[in-house]
């Protein structure tokens, strides 16, 4: 078995062109911008830009849609609550207003009993 014969220069320079000559090809046999198949996929591409930019619209409608139920619900709960504790104000005045009558009643038995 013979041992690893190290490539010298001329080997080493001829590989190097080998491959500068197969990424030069490569990049030849691609197919330019006015290639009908590379203009379908930047048509489809842009088809399917489109399609995102209306689905995210239509999900932003409905985001503004939901948040604005939200707040229509939150502002009636809030006018009940209100109407609630209006209603607690009215009895508690109204009770105090009978408590004072009653009050105002006792102390004048008491000072007819006194006379």
């Amino acid at each position: 078995m013979s041992g690893f014969k190290e490539p010298g220069f001329a080997d080493r320079q001829k590989a190097a062109q080998e491959a500068r000559k197969n990424i030069l090809n490569k990049f030849r046999s691609q197919p330019g911008p006015d290639d009908p198949a590379v203009k379908a996929r930047q048509a489809e591409r842009e088809a399917l830009a489109a399609e995102r930019a209306n689905a995210n619209l239509a999900r932003e409608a409905a985001k503004a849609e939901r948040k604005r139920l939200e707040e229509e619900v939150a502002a009636k709960a809030a006018a009940e609550l209100l109407r609630e504790k209006e209603k607690v104000v009215a009895r508690q005045v109204a009770l105090e207003a009978e408590q004072k009558i009653a009050r105002d009643a006792r102390y004048a038995a008491r000072k007819k009993k006194k006379r």
